[in-house]
């Protein structure tokens, strides 16, 4: 639904970005909508799955996940198979939070969070027991200047 999302679901969907754990009544003021008429654009937008559901941002730290690293991975195989192992291989991997195919110098981009480096070398290692890849290199980060920010609605 690029799908004719007009100023008031731009106004929740910005609302909900900056804060989901409110009530309904709360973020049906804050958008100038009466309770019901929030319920049902809400139903709307989960069904056309423009929300695909509603998270808390914990701080990584704060529980021990504070290595952050990007690995960028070049491999030979350019399957449609291939691509469906290896994505099933990650989903077994919960330090990887993210997934990317892209373009350029490699084909795939990593994002994961591990306690430290020690830990990060034991997912490393989870993730190239399984599948062949010709090329890994990862990047450390030192601090996150923005993070998971909100989508510019």
């Amino acid at each position: 639904m690029e799908k004719n999302l007009d100023h008031i679901d731009r106004r929740i969907l910005a609302a909900l970005q900056r804060n989901s754990n409110r009530s309904q009544r709360e973020l049906a003021d804050e958008v100038g909508l009466s309770q019901n008429a929030l319920w049902r654009r809400l139903k709307l937008l989960e069904e056309a799955e423009v929300i695909t559901g509603y998270t808390a941002r914990i701080d990584r730290a704060a529980v021990g996940m504070g290595l952050v690293t990007f690995s960028m991975i070049r491999t030979r195989h350019h399957s449609g198979d291939w691509l469906k192992r290896f994505r099933q291989h990650l989903h077994t991997i919960p330090e990887v939070v993210g997934f990317y195919r892209i373009s350029g110098d490699y084909d795939y981009m990593l994002k994961i969070v591990s306690e430290d480096i020690r830990a990060f070398d034991a997912v490393y290692q989870r993730i190239t027991e399984k599948i062949e890849l010709d090329t890994v290199t990862s990047y450390f980060s030192m601090e996150a200047i923005i993070d998971d920010g909100p989508l510019p609605l």
